[in-house]
């Protein structure tokens, strides 16, 4: 038996002409084919008047050696029941169409009698296509159709419009002529034309293995087959269509006889209709037949499977008879009429009917069934377009079923399958939809968000769904089980999975947002999720798969807009940095960009109550892991919404804390120094229009909220930072003893009040830079315990000098808050990233002309240090002048017969002037280049980012006990004793529960007005202009 492969398996064979096969008996793919697809083999030859060609239509040498010996009834005359036998296909797999670009296709030659089940098995077990939602089955013409361009072109578009959509497999001849030409050239088309996201259309092709030309090259070794296309040499066979998808050649033993598969395709196109779509649709696979020209009797097997046809006007012959008596009441349908069509539609062929027939096909084709019959018309505003004739065609579209019940759960079961919102908006949601059953609507809802289909799930929320109702734990805990195997997330099944993931997205900022309840008995440990917020949970589920347009569907639906959309912001740019896939992180990475742009939805409420505004920044958000949108924001590095004015106000405010905000800064200053100047007036306070009637404050209520202001934290600070290090600087340099004075062991008790301040920070600790350097002057000092020894005493006192470097440049953090000094320094940090690439590129350089040099001059050095020197050291020193005086210095001992070095000493000049070419000229204008661009880049963005840093550097002090290091101690003996007692600590954010209702329905009505101008903003732009007129 013949076998062949697909393409994509081809070190499991080797060639030969007899197709042998090495390993494919162990692989259920191809085990498939010979295990249960057959094909017929004719068991008798018999002479076709004395030619060398048998009456099945085969040559003589075709035939195997019993079909020479045959014994048995009718031994003269060849039947294909009689006198075949099956045996296993020896033609399957995947072709290629030569000269013909990459058009391939896969194939299978089965016999006549091949059980339909099997066929669909093959279809979507083996070829692993999707069952379909719509069957549509195209016949008509084999021969030339010719139809007016305009209709042709509305077939095509139709016919590409109605499968995509749908996911429909459409079924045809497949050969190369005829109406299945006409579907090939819409499939090529919808190749050109579509992008990945519409998917493949799938077009199968069941036609007769016995009149396909070049079948040969189908069973032949090579793997894949290659299948060659020579218009005009085929005679009376046909070529396959180069542009279906997939073939069923159909095979009875005969070669040059037309029809075989018709009922084999009949039975096939019934046994898919009897499939159901999907788990929780529950209804079989609609089908439908198109019918573009033909002859008389094409319609019956249809009929007899009870499926509805479509008929085209327009595209001749039947198509075009039909078309003019279909309409007419079947009491003035008469044979009359239908032979004056048939005379006028046929011409010439019309001498070939008889009256019988006529009557016969008048009976079967167009009186026996009106019910199924639509006629497509271009000029019929009803039908405008094919697809929606071929979708409303089926009887489940009709608005009662055949028992007179209402039809609307069918119709709205097909629309979602078929994901045409166009027909549930004209045929369901009409004025009586709230008054029908409910019990379908959560089922849909969750089909749609299931399959992605977002504009159902407005449509149902339009109508009046509630998500609420809908989402419970099951239904949250089905889709997280049906995730996108695409997803990152594909492996979260459980929701304490999903817990656990999104701790870890979001950071340990926030609480978990799905609290495990643990619930233990003597035998087992249960896990119970509390749902507390089902719309947060639909739009997190949505985020984690990416889905741009369901995640913004569930975001207008959200109460807590601001926090939500801050959230998704932190969470996409987790996911882009966990995603491999470059297209597939630069498209999380850009959905995370737009869930920024929708929290300036803060812009609508800062402008019409500021003050609500800012109880919105500062409130702590429950569904959101009892958190505040301005640590989200923080966290998701989102520069552009605390760059808001609106934000910036409310930090401002805090900053001054309850000092007023306008107080000049030498006022401020001069307090610090002299305290009791707070009771003169000098010092304003900041008063809400609510508190005007309360009596002056007292004088240690205005103490506390002097000192207790982050701005006058800030100062004292920079004040006892500027002392330690003064500090630092006088006993490095003039009292560094053997035995540590009392100076120096203030210092250590001071590092260690700081090393203290870094521990209540620990929290998150190490995002932050300048923490970095913290915890490398604590080793640091740490380290200088060296000097307690006196043989390493000048050992610590370098490791001393060291720390002091490290604690100086901790001292850049301080000018952030500084409008123009800070985003200096973050060019500067930007500017460091760049150096370390360019010291790479130097590196090469210096060791390149370092050793070729060394090798050059000096013979056989082992002393490491003069290695170290001559290597690195005097080749980096040149770069910035200073040039070694043996750099061509006879130095190798080596001598030549003439009495000369025998190594060309000269040499050395050539390499360092190349060297210096490279180094100073080409490398260090590289570095400027890049700095330049650095600096550029900030320089655009100046104002955004100092504001951000502001941020960073208010919330650290906001934070910040009240004294100053080394008196910061207090604070943490007092913060370690209440902890010891476990006293409750007081909360910095304030919760507003009386008013987190009316809050939140304020914020929810300004998102109603951001997206309604967001709306308009769209509607107005040029792009939306230009959909509009292709749409129309």
């Amino acid at each position: 038996n013949r076998r062949r492969c697909y393409q994509q398996h081809p070190h499991m064979f080797r060639g030969g002409n007899t197709g042998s096969v090495v390993a494919l008996r162990s692989h259920p793919v191809f085990t498939f084919y010979p295990q249960y697809i057959s094909i017929t083999s004719s068991t008798l030859f018999s002479y076709f008047f004395r030619i060398e060609i048998c009456k099945c239509g085969h040559m003589k040498s075709v035939h195997c050696a019993e079909a020479f010996n045959y014994v048995g009834p009718h031994s003269d005359d060849w039947h294909p029941k009689t006198h075949t036998r099956e045996v296993p296909t020896d033609a399957f797999g995947t072709m290629n169409f030569t000269n013909l670009g990459k058009n391939s296709a896969k194939y299978v030659r089965v016999s006549v009698d091949t059980p339909p089940e099997k066929l669909f098995e093959l279809l979507t077990s083996c070829w692993q296509l999707d069952v379909p939602n719509l069957l549509i089955s195209v016949t008509g013409g084999a021969k030339n159709i010719v139809m007016k361009p305009q209709l042709r072109n509305m077939f095509r578009r139709g016919l590409i419009k109605v499968a995509q959509s749908t996911g429909a497999w459409i079924i045809t001849g497949g050969s190369h002529a005829g109406v299945m030409k006409h579907v090939g050239e819409a499939m090529r088309d919808s190749a050109l034309s579509s992008t990945s996201k519409d998917g493949k259309i799938v077009a199968i092709g069941i036609g007769t293995w016995g009149i396909v030309y070049n079948q040969e090259s189908l069973i032949r070794s090579s793997l894949p087959a290659e299948y060659a296309i020579n218009e005009g040499k085929q005679g009376r066979l046909s070529f396959l269509d180069y542009n279906h998808s997939h073939f069923i050649l159909v095979d009875d033993g005969t070669h040059g006889i037309y029809g075989v598969e018709i009922m084999l395709r009949a039975k096939l196109e019934k046994f898919i209709a009897k499939q159901t779509i999907g788990k929780s649709v529950g209804i079989n696979i609609p089908a439908v037949c198109l019918v573009l020209g033909g002859g008389p009797g094409h319609l019956g097997r249809e009929y007899d499977n009870d499926t509805p046809c479509v008929i085209l006007e327009g595209s001749g012959h039947v198509a075009d008879v039909i078309a003019e008596v279909a309409t007419l009441p079947l009491s003035r349908i008469t044979v009359e009429q239908v032979q004056k069509h048939l005379k006028t539609f046929f011409a010439k062929d019309f001498d070939c009917f008889s009256e019988d027939e006529i009557i016969e096909w008048t009976k079967k084709d167009i009186m026996r069934m009106p019910q199924l019959l639509t006629v497509f018309r271009m000029d019929k505003k009803v039908n405008k377009e094919l697809d929606m004739a071929i979708l409303l065609s089926h009887p489940l579209y009709e608005s009662v079923d055949y028992h007179g019940q209402d039809n609307w759960e069918h119709q709205l079961k097909l629309a979602v399958a078929w994901n045409r919102m166009d027909i549930a908006k004209c045929k369901i949601f009409k004025d009586d939809w709230l008054l029908k059953s409910t019990g379908l609507r959560p089922v849909m809802m969750v089909e749609a968000l299931i399959a992605d289909k977002s504009n159902f799930v407005r449509l149902f929320l339009e109508n009046g769904m509630n998500l609420q109702e809908i989402l419970t734990k099951s239904v949250v805990l089905e889709l997280y089980n049906n995730l996108s195997s695409s997803s990152l997330i594909y492996r979260m099944i459980q929701m304490h999975h999903v817990s656990n993931v999104l701790q870890e997205l979001l950071g340990d900022f926030t609480q978990p947002l799905y609290h495990l309840q643990r619930s233990s008995s003597k035998f087992a440990v249960f896990i119970h999720v509390s749902l507390s917020d089902p719309i947060r949970d639909l739009f997190i589920w949505a985020i984690l798969q990416c889905r741009t347009e369901l995640a913004q569907i569930v975001w207008e639906q959200c109460q807590d807009c601001l926090a939500a959309a801050l959230a998704a912001s932190k969470i996409l740019k987790e996911l882009a940095k966990k995603e491999e896939d470059t297209d597939g992180s630069e498209e999380i990475q850009n959905l995370a960009e737009e869930y920024e742009k929708h929290a300036i939805v803060f812009n609508e409420c800062h402008r019409r109550d500021e003050e609500r505004a800012q109880k919105l920044l500062i409130r702590i958000s429950k569904s959101w892991g009892h958190t505040t949108c301005l640590r989200l924001a923080l966290e998701a590095d989102n520069q552009n919404f605390v760059a808001q004015g609106g934000v910036q106000a409310l930090l401002t405010k805090i900053w001054w804390g309850q000092l007023a905000e306008d107080t000049h800064l030498w006022k401020v200053l001069l307090c610090m120094l002299f305290f009791p100047l707070i009771y003169t007036g000098l010092i304003t306070f900041r008063y809400s229009h609510k508190k005007m009637h309360l009596k002056p404050l007292t004088c240690w209520c205005r103490l506390q909220h002097f000192y207790s202001a982050p701005v006058i934290v800030f100062y004292w600070n920079v004040v006892s930072f500027f002392g330690f290090l003064w500090l630092y600087a006088y006993v490095l340099m003039m009292n560094f003893q053997k035995q540590p004075v009392w100076q120096e062991i203030l210092l250590y008790v001071w590092v260690c009040t700081l090393f203290c301040e870094e521990l209540r920070q620990a929290e998150i600790y190490f995002s932050k830079i300048w923490n970095v350097f913290d915890v490398l002057s604590f080793f640091l000092i740490g380290c200088s315990n060296f000097r307690l020894t006196p043989t390493t005493l000048y050992f610590g006192r370098i490791i001393l000098s060291i720390g002091f470097i490290v604690y100086c440049l901790r001292l850049v953090d301080i000018f952030t808050v500084n409008k123009n000094l800070g985003p200096k320094i973050i060019i500067v940090k930007r500017m460091l990233k760049d150096i370390f690439f360019f010291l790479f590129l130097l590196g090469v350089w210096v060791v390149a002309y370092g050793v070729a040099r060394q090798a050059i001059l000096i013979e056989n050095e082992t002393r490491l240090e003069w290695i170290f020197r001559g290597v690195v050291y005097q080749p980096y020193l040149t770069i910035f002048g200073q040039m070694p005086s043996s750099m061509d210095s006879k130095l190798v001992p080596i001598l030549d017969s003439n009495g000369k070095p025998a190594f060309p000493t000269w040499l050395t000049i050539i390499l360092v002037c190349i060297y210096l070419l490279f180094a100073n000229i080409l490398l260090l204008n590289l570095l400027i280049a890049m700095f330049n661009f650095t600096f550029q880049m900030v320089q655009d963005n100046n104002d955004q980012i100092w504001k951000f840093q502001r941020f960073g550097l208010i919330k650290e002090y906001h934070c910040h006990p009240t004294f100053p290091p080394p008196f910061i101690i207090l604070v943490h003996i007092y913060l370690f004793f209440k902890r010891v007692t476990k006293r409750k600590e007081d909360k910095r954010y304030k919760q507003f529960s009386n008013e987190e209702m009316a809050l939140l329905s304020w914020e929810s009505f300004m998102k109603e007005i951001y997206l309604m101008r967001l709306q308009q903003k769209l509607s107005n732009s040029n792009e939306q202009k230009i959909q509009d007129l292709a749409d129309r």
